[in-house]
């Protein structure tokens, strides 16, 4: 829809027809009366075909230098664009692989937590162990004290005997000789 705006643009009033709202048609003739303005004030005595050809010039300067910002800055957009889906696409594998150590490590510490239990009943056992060979030692000990004493025993009782022997060995000796010096 085609808006028909009066204007009145260095002095001059001019009908502009646009598809823009009427504010934003005002509010354009009233940019380039205040560039003729602006413009006649710099260069007096310019003509009015001068000022307009200037003012033309000026604006189509400030077109061209806010279109190449406006490339720029679409160019930065898409290229921030394309930075922050890497960012996240690094976000999102940081997450896994957070997500998939995070796994690990309780998995990590369960099987730590398995293996002190071990331990524990390991080293229960152990000390168990400890105990039972030491009560065992000592009943050998005391079993090897029995059997050594009886074995001093026995051994005394040989030598005693032995001893006995030799003597009655002797007596029989001398009694030998004795019959042997009467025959």
């Amino acid at each position: 829809m085609d808006n028909k705006v009066t204007v009145k643009i260095y002095g001059q009033e001019y009908t502009i027809s646009g598809e823009g709202s009427r504010e934003h048609i005002m509010k354009v003739a009233d940019y380039v009366d205040s560039k003729m303005l602006e413009i006649s004030k710099a260069a007096p005595g310019t003509s009015p075909q001068t000022i307009a050809m200037l003012a033309a010039v000026n604006i189509s300067d400030e077109f061209f230098t806010l279109k190449e910002e406006n490339e720029e800055l679409t160019k930065n957009n898409e290229q921030l664009k394309h930075d922050t889906e890497h960012y996240v696409q690094l976000w999102d594998e940081a997450k896994r692989n957070f997500m998939q150590c995070k796994d690990e490590t309780a998995t990590v510490n369960r099987q730590k937590e398995e293996l002190m239990e071990t331990l524990r009943r390991t080293q229960a056992d152990l000390e168990s162990a400890r105990e039972e060979a030491g009560e065992a030692k000592a009943k050998a000990e005391q079993s090897a004290n029995a059997e050594l004493e009886d074995l001093q025993k026995k051994c005394k009782e040989m030598e005693v005997n032995f001893f006995d022997l030799q003597m009655e060995n002797i007596r029989l000796k001398s009694e030998v000789d004795h019959y042997k010096s009467l025959v």
